[in-house]
């Protein structure tokens, strides 16, 4: 299924096609597929749950914007454009989301902060997120090509209720960080307590 939407020009000046372009140039076309999923999650999430299809469409294309940029780059960014140092000691998997906010803006020009942030956010979530935040994570979480043990579960709880679906993959991403004995981001950790512990 196609997403069919045309952009107002509200939060950018580009049209839906032109965007594609773009952000289909910054990647391999697998990942392209996978943004192309997500948008088409999003968008179904956004109507369930009256979120603004149009700000949907726009943060699920461009949530992978610098997912696969060289670590040169990104940790050149982060030493020159006044990020947070301890950025330095994680990887793409955390850099991509909150640097790709910034290389969105810069190289798109797309400046809503409800995007912005719902890109920043899309892999370690936030203590308190916008409706909009919310459904890039989960849309990105349970696209339709995803493959893993709880992803029908989860694809479940997207359909019923955004927050319960919030809770539900923070706790299993953190579970899959902690069995693979990976480095925790801190912000992973205040999504946790904020969704799972204290809901």
């Amino acid at each position: 299924m196609t997403v069919k939407i045309t952009y107002s020009k509200k939060y950018t000046d580009l049209s839906r096609k032109m965007l594609i372009e773009k952000v289909s140039q910054q990647m391999s076309d697998k990942r392209f597929q996978h943004v192309l999923r997500v948008e088409e999650k999003a968008c179904h999430l956004a109507d369930l749950y009256q979120v603004d299809r149009e700000q949907a469409s726009i943060a699920a294309l461009t949530h992978d914007y610098a997912k696969e940029r060289p670590d040169n780059e990104m940790i050149d960014l982060i030493q020159s454009k006044g990020f947070d140092k301890t950025l330095l000691d994680y990887g793409n998997a955390i850099w991509h989301g909150i640097l790709g906010a910034y290389l969105v803006q810069q190289e798109l020009g797309i400046n809503d902060p409800v995007i912005l942030e719902a890109i920043e956010t899309h892999t370690t979530g936030e203590k308190v997120m916008s409706e909009l935040a919310k459904v890039i994570y989960v849309a990105d979480y349970v696209e339709e090509g995803r493959q893993f043990p709880v992803v029908k579960e989860a694809r479940q709880l997207a359909e019923k209720n955004l927050d319960e679906a919030v809770a539900f993959e923070t706790k299993h991403t953190l579970l899959h960080l902690i069995n693979k004995e990976m480095k925790i981001y801190p912000k992973t950790i205040e999504t946790y307590n904020a969704w799972v512990v204290n809901p």
